[in-house]
């Protein structure tokens, strides 16, 4: 019968409707395949059809805004938020405004003109995840930003304009409620037990074993148990720290592996579905908080949040993380757990 789970970090509850479960060819999504196009602006050679670069991973002796980089970082064409400007905060007892300063950049992932970061190299992959490091490094020298967050939208149907494969990062000088939110909740959770929270799910999965997708010497991916959504996956890594810009070479080289075998993996047994996913870190002004701990949350839109969800705060979610788990392990042999 279906179970009500309760998310140790949030506390939101969440419904697992296993009677309703269902099998990932169940799902049906729509993806176009990757087409060559003369006029994406994302492909090499077409750098003069997006604004200027303001950062990039080069060859050596090639030039900005032209080809011969790797990965290329360039302001989004149409910012929510702007980089110029003070933040100019005001209000009364009720109502509050400020300017909409901060940052809007796009990551354009790959010179070729690729869908998903499980069509690159491990290396390539990697070299996307330092980008965002170093981004979110230069950003937090800003004293009027307070936080960073850095996520990618696959397919239409997760809010993806153009199909290149990139990324975009946000910069905001106010802390999102969803992260106020988690840290919150993961400092209540320290105070009542003197340990982080994500660090005791990451024990939990590793000892439980059946929610568990891959793990790594540094990560562990899994199916939360009180996920919200049909085959949503958590990376966490194995070492605490609550800020992604502090991830160590070493660390990144494991990460870029694992993400283009997971989302591989994700791709391959879903038929490549729409999906988010973004990179939770803490805000640039705390210092190392302990009851704190960076993660990645990968979410396919396999499922739409309607009436129940948006008036209660309750999800519904038919696929039960276990049985998530399970399948996508399933999809290539050398994802199973180690353990």
């Amino acid at each position: 019968m279906p179970k009500l789970r309760k998310d140790p970090i949030m506390g939101r509850w969440v419904i697992i409707a296993d009677e309703r479960a269902q099998r990932p060819h169940d799902f049906h999504t729509t993806v176009q395949k990757p087409e060559r196009t003369h006029d994406c602006p994302f492909c090499e050679g077409n750098e003069h059809n997006t604004p200027p670069e303001v950062d990039a991973l080069r060859d050596p002796d090639s030039q900005p805004n032209e080809p011969g980089w790797r990965v290329r970082v360039v302001r989004n064409k149409f910012p929510a938020l702007r980089a110029e400007g003070a933040v100019d905060r005001q209000g009364d007892a009720l109502y509050e405004t400020m300017a909409a300063v901060g940052a809007h950049e796009v990551i354009i992932d790959s010179p070729r003109h690729v869908a998903s970061l499980s069509e690159l190299p491990a290396e390539a992959v990697r070299d996307v995840f330092q980008v965002y490091r170093d981004r979110l490094r230069i950003h937090k020298q800003d004293r009027r930003f307070v936080h960073g967050i850095v996520f990618k939208n696959v397919g239409a149907g997760a809010g993806a304009s153009l199909e290149h494969t990139h990324s975009q990062l946000m910069v905001t000088p106010i802390v999102p409620i969803n992260i106020w939110q988690e840290i919150t909740g993961s400092l209540r959770y320290y105070n009542d037990r003197g340990r982080c929270v994500f660090c005791e799910i990451v024990d939990e999965e590793l000892k439980d074993g059946s929610r568990v997708v891959m793990e790594t010497d540094h990560f562990v991916a899994f199916c939360p148990y009180a996920g919200r959504f049909p085959f949503e996956i958590w990376v966490v890594p194995r070492r605490h720290d609550s800020h992604y810009e502090n991830i160590a070479p070493l660390a990144l080289e494991d990460l870029g592996a694992l993400m283009k075998l997971l989302l591989h993996n994700l791709e391959e047994k879903l038929e490549r579905p729409p999906y988010n996913y973004i990179i939770h870190s803490s805000p640039f002004d705390h210092p190392g908080l302990l009851h704190y701990h960076w993660h990645i949350e990968i979410i396919p839109r396999l499922t739409q949040v309607a009436g129940f969800e948006w008036g209660t705060g309750f999800y519904i979610n038919p696929v039960p993380p276990e049985q998530a788990a399970e399948q996508l392990r399933a999809a290539h042999p050398s994802s199973a757990p180690s353990s």
